[in-house]
């Protein structure tokens, strides 16, 4: 059942009830008969509630719509579309597209000019946001025509988005005197204050950093991500992909701060040569997201630090817990796992998740991991001192409390260990300090074991993607003080690092002399190329190990990567039109020598067609675990379909019912 339109809007429903409107569709150009707002204007204060954070602060009437008064503008129906738009789009693109709307029912006028926002800038957000509004089977607005109420460059236009990037600029700030460029100043970071330091950073090595935004907070915050490579800003064949997750509760703030500090190490220990580093960033490409809850932070910190509350900040800034938000996917495959020959691996998000109220944080995760091949990924909380791995749910959802391993359990230890086993605190011996009931288990843990819940992140990464994701409690305090946080840093700099190294490879030089592609070495595993007798990738090919009932996927360019303990391993490769190829892989305790392993695969000539391993059923929902991986864009994310009658208005036209005769129905697509 839908939720009502918020009690606020039904005076301002009324009041645009009441007002004079004109059909969009009244002209050729698809909107308002009238001409624009003239050359030669007169300003007066901008005095609109949601438009007050725009770059400007003086408008003219009449506008571009032709509204003729605030008043005519606040009783619009563009304007309550514009008040409610972040609702009914879940915070995606939010405040992008109320920035721009703003630009066009109050224009900017300074100079006694009526300027114009720019054309480039509605079509690059007009491109990013159309599956938002196709997901809810709204038609994208009219008053947002890039072609009629928006101008060119050369034209003078400016960009309503400008302001977006005040203050986030890359801007020098001296260090105390006597430190040199590469000290790290062990403090807490407001958001802006974070921008900053990883935009710096990325510019102080721009030949193998740079940041970008995986999409927006609900309140309209970036989440930002320094990424680090040999060739930033794309994938490279065979080189492995590693998340680093922080702030996901918005009061658990350590690993936010961990991943600041560990953004500039990286940066300057390679300007300074460090071979480890210079090695590690050369070989691997690492991503660090040192918040994902930055509204839930805003919460936290004006309590401040050393705070005693458990749960003020925790949640977004819808009031979800983003570690219960995503797809429960886990109960998905206890029901599969009752067939013997099933495998799990890719199970599809059932169409009824979109149902409810999924964070514009949690799409955006989802759409990351959709756009690069993670294969590593830790996210980094607070509360307690110990690593936890998948599953997180019981295989019985009644028991609060039961080991719930997924079939990948001795590489999940192996990755929690390689945290655990070089972080101080956790191999202290005593049993009083923080995290001292896990010392007879060495600080690792089953997630179910701990405590059982469901929508966690680690387990969708596991059971949606190829990626291995663990969580690591940093410690009891969740907002630690200052003071604390350089002791902080020195427990978990080395287990941050050798965790991401359990996917370093070495270069094979000898195969760059002979002019082929760059052969590598995982550290835990196996990698290489799945392709077809004439040399061409094959995507989506399946990657089997027998005794593991868990299956990963190759990459657009055919290559994969597949974590294992150390052992004989028997690996199948496959996709459907080729036949299968089976190869014995030996993975010794030390990786030093043989780890790539590649796959030709061979057509199938003529014949029935062939399955591949498991029984020949239809899986409810298309979720089967023989099923093709859905491509990125088979459904928006996010998309809120939910079965309607034949001809009946999608669930969000209830928001504007109010307006009568005035409702708008430029809106609909039908």
């Amino acid at each position: 059942m839908r939720t009502p339109p918020p009690p606020l809007l039904f005076a301002m429903l009324v009041l645009a009830a009441a007002r004079p409107w004109c059909e969009p569709n009244t002209d050729a150009a698809g909107g308002c008969p009238g001409t624009a707002a003239a050359d030669s204007a007169t300003c007066v204060d901008l005095q609109l509630q949601t438009c007050s954070d725009a770059s400007y602060n003086q408008t003219t009437f009449p506008t571009l719509l032709e509204h003729r008064s605030r008043a005519a503008v606040e009783s619009s129906s563009e304007y309550i579309l514009l008040s409610v738009l972040h609702h009914l789009l879940e915070g995606q693109c939010n405040p992008d597209l109320r920035l721009l709307g703003c630009a066009v029912l109050v224009p900017r006028c300074e100079g006694g000019r009526a300027r114009r926002p720019c054309r480039h800038v509605c079509e690059a957000l007009r491109d990013a946001c159309q599956p938002a509004f196709d997901a809810i089977d709204m038609a994208w607005p009219y008053f947002l025509d890039c072609g009629r109420y928006f101008v060119g460059q050369e034209e003078g236009c400016y960009n309503p988005l400008e302001k977006l990037r005040g203050g986030l600029d890359v801007v020098e700030e001296a260090l105390p005197s006597g430190h040199p460029p590469t000290v790290l100043r062990f403090t807490h970071h407001s958001y802006a204050q974070m921008v900053r330091v990883l935009k710096q950073t990325a510019a102080r090595c721009t030949h193998i950093a740079k940041t970008y935004s995986i999409g927006r907070s609900f309140d309209g915050r970036d989440l930002l991500v320094i990424e680090f490579s040999s060739l930033p800003g794309q994938h490279e064949l065979m080189e492995p992909e590693v998340k680093l997750i922080g702030n996901i509760h918005g009061n658990e703030v350590a690993g936010r701060e961990m991943l600041i500090y560990l953004a500039q190490y990286l940066c300057s220990e390679y300007l300074l040569g460090s071979a480890r580093i210079q090695r590690l960033l050369n070989t691997t490409r690492v991503h660090l997201l040192p918040s994902m809850n930055p509204d839930g932070y805003e919460v936290a910190a004006a309590e401040g630090a050393g705070y005693n509350g458990w749960t003020s900040g925790r949640q977004n800034a819808q009031n979800l817990d983003l570690n219960r938000n995503f797809p429960d996917l886990t109960s998905e495959y206890y029901r599969l796992a009752s067939a013997r020959s099933m495998r799990s691996g890719r199970i599809a998000i059932p169409q009824h998740y979109w149902w409810g109220k999924v964070a514009p944080e949690t799409k955006a995760i989802m759409k990351w991991m959709r756009t690069i091949p993670f294969v590593l990924s830790a996210s980094l909380h607070g509360g307690d001192l110990v690593v936890s791995y998948p599953f997180d749910f019981s295989k019985h959802p009644q028991e609060e409390k039961m080991f719930s391993p997924t079939p990948d359990e001795k590489m999940f230890k192996l990755l929690a260990k390689a945290y655990a086993d070089v972080h101080p605190m956790m191999m202290d011996k005593s049993e009083n300090r923080c995290g001292g009931n896990f010392l007879k288990k060495g600080s690792v843990i089953n997630g179910a074991d701990w405590y059982s819940f469901t929508g966690g992140m680690s387990d969708f990464n596991y059971l949606h993607s190829n990626c291995f994701e663990i969580t690591v409690e940093l410690g009891c305090v969740k907002f630690p003080a200052e003071e604390a946080l350089y002791t902080i840093w020195q427990h978990n700099k080395e287990p941050l690092l050798n965790f991401v190294e359990m996917v370093l490879h070495e270069d094979d030089s000898s195969a760059r002399e002979r002019g082929r592609t760059k052969i590598s070495l995982v550290h835990r595993g196996i990698k290489g190329v799945v392709m077809d007798k004439f040399g061409k990738p094959v995507k989506n090919a399946r990657i089997l190990v027998k005794g593991i009932r868990h299956d990963i996927t190759t990459a657009p360019d055919g290559d994969y990567w597949r974590l294992l303990p150390p052992g004989s391993h028997i690996v199948i490769a496959q996709a459907p039109g080729y036949a299968k190829v089976i190869k014995k892989v030996t993975i010794p305790a030390r990786m030093k020598s043989a780890g790539r392993v590649d796959f030709i695969l061979q057509p199938l000539r003529i014949g029935p067609k062939t399955f591949l391993l498991g029984p020949r059923r239809s899986w409810p929902g298309g979720a089967g675990p023989h099923r093709e991986p859905e491509e990125p864009n088979q459904e928006p994310l996010g998309a809120r379909r939910q079965p309607a009658a034949g001809g009946s208005k999608p669930w969000w036209w209830s928001y504007f019912t109010s307006l009568g005769q005035h409702q708008p129905r430029w809106l609909l697509k039908y």
